[in-house]
């Protein structure tokens, strides 16, 4: 990575394609740390055709699992949710918040944390919609898992309120991290695509190789 880059910012100028179930997307390779790099999908940046198609793919994935409605996380989760959910011929979807407004002032609350986002975060059910979870097949959705975190986070809240979770549709997973992460929980995982995480290499950025659980 040359000096100039690194005056720009984490951005490498390097990318990584991925076949997103039949589309090619190329994203972003950022650095995370001098020798720590992932590629960087910003699903609310990929357009609409984008969005739609991602969210039709994976709910062909996700049908099988007769969900009765779909759960997805701010912020950039409540696009999936709300794709998969217009594909599904559902209506009603829900959104775990992270950042606290009027109405949540008694939400169920859950600590989590993200390798895009400094620091812990919160996730906050708000308890009207615990109704719509209760006893109802529910599948969480998200743009990727990496860490697992955010993931793990999302389901042991909606299972908090009542719901049975039957699935976890996500667009991309990273690396490999999230599989010790979520544990059992690893069998409800759909996706449409993989993408590796990079460190430095005679001043390239390439992938890390990985370890499969």
């Amino acid at each position: 990575m040359t000096s100039e880059n690194q005056a720009a910012g984490p951005f490498t100028g390097q990318s990584w394609t991925v076949d997103v179930a039949g589309l090619d997307v190329s994203l972003p390779i950022v650095a995370i740390k001098p020798d720590f790099a992932i590629s960087l999908m910003m699903v609310i940046d990929l357009g609409v055709r984008f969005g739609e198609h991602a969210g039709r793919k994976l709910a062909e994935k996700l049908a099988p699992l007769k969900p009765d409605i779909i759960v997805g996380a701010a912020t950039l989760g409540i696009p999936v949710a709300i794709e998969v959910t217009r594909a599904l011929g559902l209506d009603h979807y829900v959104i775990l918040q992270k950042s606290p407004k009027i109405h949540l002032g008694d939400a169920l609350v859950q600590q989590i944390s993200s390798i895009t986002s400094k620091g812990e975060q919160r996730l906050l059910l708000d308890r009207q919609a615990i109704p719509l979870l209760r006893g109802k097949r529910v599948v969480v959705v998200d743009d990727v898992v990496a860490s697992g975190s955010s993931l793990k986070g999302s389901v042991e809240l909606v299972r908090h309120a009542g719901a049975d979770v039957v699935g976890i549709g996500v667009i991309l997973t990273e690396a490999r991290d999230w599989q010790a992460t979520l544990g059992e929980d690893c069998g409800l995982i759909h996706s449409l695509a993989h993408i590796p995480q990079f460190t430095q290499h005679e001043g390239s950025w390439t992938p890390i190789p990985e370890t499969f659980l």
